[in-house]
Parts: structure tokens; sequence; C-alpha cells
């Protein structure tokens, strides 16, 4: 069982996990080092624990206690209480849900043991905004797909605000990143999956006739700014469109994600 302690001094070291979360650079490096991430509140730390996932410490204003009981009965992890106005000193910002935990990240699992016996994957490439990683794991765990593939440069789908976005799908959904970024696709391919990537090339078709009929699936997506490379694209088996109303060139790729593991769930 968790044991309480309360703090009444924002800047009390053993809050350290919790400390300066606006800081992404910061974050990366302190997370990436003490091999931690944070899960953010009642629901998402809940779905962490129930995943498996062990808790180093937890941070909550004191009406967060009762609610968060289970979890801090399961752990012997630290439970540090403050007021949510010292909380926010910690953090830098209000903590409205009321409840943090730092846990202890898991080794990254192999490609071959996340694609084993998945039929549809998401892989994505140097898409470094959290919220559009969180959203796209989101779409991807409620829309049908087994697993995620990241290349190198993509953002990390355990930060905080990409665990928040994604309501913890991150958790359950199994996914790990490519070691090779030039031969990610044609490997997916000779694994015995169709890779489709989303693009506006010129011989992209509408992504209902790209699935259509495709036992394994890879749907490729590409970064914010500039989509995807000229390598991924062209190594891809197939380039597939989300028809647009004129005048309209594309969506958001998070939005483009929704629409399109939509599609491949019916295909």
């Amino acid at each position: 069982m968790a044991e309480l302690h309360r703090i009444d001094d924002p800047a009390d070291p053993r809050l350290a996990d919790f400390r300066d979360l606006r800081d992404v650079e910061l974050r990366k490096h302190l997370e990436s080092e003490h091999g931690l991430f944070l899960a953010e509140g009642e629901k998402v730390v809940r779905r962490a624990a129930e995943a498996g996932f062990v808790p180093r410490s937890l941070l909550m204003a004191p009406r967060w206690v009762d609610g968060l009981g289970d979890v801090l009965d399961a752990t012997d992890a630290p439970c540090y209480v403050l007021a949510e106005d010292l909380a926010e000193q910690v953090t830098g910002f209000h903590v409205h849900r009321g409840a943090l935990a730092s846990f202890e990240r898991k080794p990254l699992p192999s490609v071959a043991d996340v694609l084993a016996g998945a039929r549809s994957v998401l892989v994505l490439e140097d898409i470094v905004d959290h919220t559009n990683v969180g959203a796209i794991f989101r779409s991807g765990a409620a829309l049908g797909f087994d697993a995620v593939l990241l290349a190198p440069r993509c953002g990390d789908p355990l930060y905080r605000r990409a665990i928040k976005v994604g309501m913890g799908a991150v958790f359950t959904m199994p996914w790990t990143r490519l070691p090779d970024w030039y031969a990610a696709l044609p490997a997916l391919s000779e694994a015995g999956f169709t890779t489709v990537a989303l693009t506006l090339a010129d011989d992209s078709t509408p992504i209902e006739s790209a699935v259509a009929g495709v036992d394994r699936l890879a749907l490729v997506l590409g970064s914010e700014g500039h989509g995807l490379s000229p390598r991924w694209e062209q190594s891809a088996d197939r380039r597939a469109i989300i028809p647009m109303r004129e005048g309209i060139d594309s969506l958001n790729v998070a939005a483009a994600s929704a629409v399109a593991c939509y599609i491949a769930m019916h295909r």
C-alpha cells in the first residue's frame, strides 16, 4: 500500500519526477535518462497501472486520494499529497485533473514481436507533435488496428501530452520504433503487409480502392508539414488519398488517420 506524504514545500526534492512539465526539451532528457513517463488524470493513471506499468511515485491533491484508492492500495510507491496551488508551482501548470503518476518504462519489443498476429498496422514517419501522436494511437485503437510502428524521429507516445490525448491507448496498443528508416517499408512488404501511403502523389488513388481486398495492411502516415519523405512515398506498395472537396488539399494528420482507419476497418 502506498505511503502518503503530505508536502508543504514545492521545492521538495522528492518531487523531481513532476517538475517543469511545460519544458518539453527538459522533460525529454529527464524522462529518457531516468526511464520514466507521466500519466495525468484519474482514468489515465488507472489505465497505466492496469496495463502493468510500475509506479515510481504519485502526486495528487487531497480530493483525489480516495478516488485512486485502489491504485494506491496496489503499490508501495510513495504518494505525495499537496494543495493544488503548490502542485501548480511544481509542474508549471494547473493540474485540473488533480492527479499525476510517474511510471517506469518497459523495454520496447522487437518489430517482429509487434507484428506477430497483426492484420492492420499504422506506420508513422516523423510525426513530431505529441497531440497528433496521441490522437493517432487513439484512432487506431478505436478502429481496429493492431499495432503502431514509429520511425526513429517520431514523437514519444509516452510523453504526457500524447498519453492524455490518446486516453491511454498507448498502454494497450502494441508499438515499437523501427530500427531502419531507409528499408522500413520494403521490409514490411517482405513480411507480408501491403504498405499504403497516404500522400498527394500524382498516382494516388482513393483510399477506399487502395485498401480494398488487402489482407495485412500497413497504413503509412507522414509528418505534419511536408508529409511523407520521397523515399517512403515511392517505396510504399500503393499510394492513397482521402478525396477532398475542391479547394481543400488535405486533413490534419490526426484527422486523416481517423478517416483512413475507419475505411480500412471496413475493407
